[in-house]
């Protein structure tokens, strides 16, 4: 079964550079404090690597 992570917006997207914010878009995060859920692929632990200052995983 794959593993699962919580990703939790932080930091506001707002003067954050173009590809950053179409990663927190490819991600599904829009607004802060919002939280997604995704499958801890190699591909998205390093979407979350390129925005991780704006972002934070939630262990569970």
């Amino acid at each position: 079964m794959d593993k699962k992570i919580k990703i939790q917006q932080v930091k506001s997207r707002i003067g954050a550079p173009l590809r950053q914010k179409r990663t927190l878009d490819a991600l599904g995060l829009h607004k802060n404090n919002q939280i997604v859920e995704h499958a801890a692929s190699p591909y998205i632990l390093g979407m979350v690597d390129k925005v991780k200052h704006l972002v934070r995983i939630i262990e569970e």
